[in-house]
């Protein structure tokens, strides 16, 4: 009997090394699944982060240019009308930020004012609630965009 339990131990120790070689595989299988489900999660967290950011900025770019148009609409209504109403005074080129320009219109009417009793500072009011009724036109007939890119983007002072 002594001889069927040695053969009983061995095979017992056969079985407990089969036993730990598997378990060794099978956490050898464990950590290289766990590696990659981490490297995969890493990697949609990445293409999500990424994903969020342009989505981030393209609300920001469509945001800022809302109010660039809302605000662009109530300057040419604002300028136009002022522009009509006030034209010899300058007051629409401060409004669209044309200080110097406005600084100007005003300068001019005022010494228009002045000369007035001479004669030539009548023409010199006149021409220039002409040019500010005319700006005050042209900036109401033109179309919101078209408002924008010329007296707001581009910068373009006089007509």
């Amino acid at each position: 009997m002594s001889e069927e339990n040695k053969d009983l131990g061995e095979e017992l120790n056969d079985m407990i090394g089969d036993a730990k070689e598997s378990a060794k595989r099978a956490g050898e299988k464990i950590s290289q699944k766990t590696t990659e489900f981490a490297e995969d999660a890493k990697e949609k967290a990445s293409e999500f982060a990424s994903e969020a950011k342009e989505t981030a900025k393209e609300f920001s770019d469509g945001a800022r240019e809302a109010y660039q148009n809302a605000t662009g609409d109530n300057k040419k209504i604002l300028a136009g009308i002022l522009g009509i109403i006030f034209g010899g005074l300058g007051v629409h080129k401060f409004v669209l930020g044309y200080s110097k320009e406005g600084g100007i219109m005003l300068g001019l009417t005022l010494i228009g004012i002045v000369l007035s009793c001479i004669g030539i500072g009548v023409f010199v009011v006149w021409i220039m609630g002409i040019i500010g009724f005319i700006e005050g036109i042209i900036y109401l007939t033109k179309s919101d965009e078209d408002f924008y890119n010329t007296y707001q983007a581009g910068k373009k002072p006089w007509f």
